[in-house]
C-alpha cells in the first residue's frame, strides 16, 4: 500500500483509551503498562501530525480528530471481532435476528419443530423490536435475519421469501362495528395503530378507496402483537397481518368486520450474506420454515393488491 498504516496494537490502545477516557483503565483492560499506552498514543499523534487527546491536569478528553478516529475505530474493531467470532463459534450454529411480533406469533413454534429434527443446525434466536426491519451483517453478530421488506436487497445478500403481508381489520366478536355495513362506521370507533406512523391503516383505507375515514386518532402501539391484543380486549379495531392473526381468527377470539385483505407489496424474507460459510445451512432453515407457512387463501376473505 502507498500509505503507511499504523500498527494494530497502537490503534487498539487508542480506541480503548478513548472509550474509557483514561490511560490507566486502558492499560488494565489490555494488560499493558500505562507507559505503553502513552507510547502508542504518541506514535499515532506523530504519524497523524495532530493531537488526539487534550490533557488538562488529570482530565483527559478527545480532540476533534481524536473523536473522529475513535468513532471509526469502534466500528472497525467490531467488524474484526465479528469476523474472528465466525471461527470461534459453533460452526453448526446460526445466529438469527427476527422481528418481535413474528417471533411471538409464528417463529418460536416453527423453530421448535426445526429443533426436533435430527442433523439440523442449532439456531440462536434474537427477537428484536424494529420500527423498520433492517440488519447490517458487517456490524451485527448474525448469520441470518428475517425481515419485512420489499425484496430489494443489496447484491451481497441472498434471500428467500417466506410469506406476503396481507392487512385486514380485526376486532372483538362483541365489538359493535362487527354489524356495520359501510366503511363510514370506522369514523365513529377507536382505531388501533400497530405503528406510530399509522401506515397500516393508511395502506388499507387507500386501497379500499375510503378517503372519508380519518386516521389521525386512536391509540398507537409499538408492535403488531400489542394491536392484536388490544383488539381482542375490545379496545377498538386494529389492522393486522392476516397470517399473524390467523390463530385468533380461527378460534373466534377475533373477527373481520370488513373481510377485505390488502397486499402491501412487502413480505417476510429470510436473508443472509451471500459469501457466508453457513449459507447452505441458512437456506436449509429457510426451506424448512417455508414448508410451515399457513396456506392462503382463507375462506371468506377477499384479496386485493395494493
Amino acid at each position: 500500500m502507498s500509505e503507511r498504516i499504523p500498527a494494530l496494537q497502537a490503534l487498539r490502545a487508542f480506541e480503548v483509551a478513548a472509550r474509557h477516557g483514561s490511560f490507566t483503565r486502558a492499560a488494565h483492560e489490555l494488560a499493558l503498562t500505562q507507559g505503553a499506552i502513552s507510547h502508542h498514543i504518541k506514535t499515532l499523534e506523530s504519524l497523524f501530525d495532530c493531537a488526539l487527546f487534550e490533557r488538562r491536569g488529570p482530565k483527559l478528553s478527545l480532540t476533534e480528530p481524536g473523536r473522529l478516529l475513535a468513532q471509526e475505530l469502534k466500528v472497525g474493531f467490531k467488524i474484526i471481532e465479528n469476523a474472528c467470532g465466525l471461527l470461534k463459534q459453533d460452526r453448526n450454529g446460526i445466529r438469527l435476528k427476527a422481528p418481535s411480533t413474528l417471533t411471538v406469533r409464528w417463529l418460536l413454534k416453527a423453530l421448535e419443530q426445526y429443533r426436533q429434527q435430527e442433523h439440523h443446525s442449532r439456531v440462536q434466536l434474537s427477537s428484536v423490536w424494529m420500527d423498520v426491519d433492517n440488519v447490517d451483517f458487517y456490524s451485527e453478530p448474525f448469520e441470518a435475519a428475517i425481515l419485512l421488506a420489499d425484496g430489494r436487497f443489496s447484491a451481497d445478500v441472498d434471500s428467500l421469501k417466506l410469506f406476503d403481508e396481507w392487512l385486514v381489520p380485526v376486532c372483538s366478536p362483541d365489538h359493535p362495528v362487527k354489524a356495520a355495513e359501510h366503511l363510514d362506521a370506522l369514523n365513529f370507533i377507536e382505531l388501533l395503530h400497530p405503528s406510530a406512523d399509522r401506515r397500516d391503516w393508511r395502506r388499507w383505507l387507500t386501497r379500499m378507496g375510503a378517503a372519508q375515514v380519518t386516521i389521525d386518532r386512536g391509540q398507537l402501539f409499538d408492535t403488531l402483537d400489542q394491536g392484536i391484543s388490544a383488539a381482542q380486549q375490545g379496545a377498538g379495531v386494529a389492522v393486522v397481518d392476516l397470517l399473524l392473526a390467523q390463530g385468533e381468527l380461527d378460534s373466534g377470539r377475533l373477527v373481520m368486520p370488513f373481510p377485505q385483505a390488502v397486499a402491501t407489496a412487502e413480505s417476510y424474507y429470510l436473508t443472509w450474506p451471500r459469501t457466508s460459510p453457513q449459507a447452505r445451512d441458512v437456506r436449509a432453515l429457510g426451506e424448512f420454515l417455508l414448508a410451515l407457512v399457513p396456506q392462503l387463501p382463507l375462506h371468506g376473505v377477499d384479496y386485493l393488491y395494493d
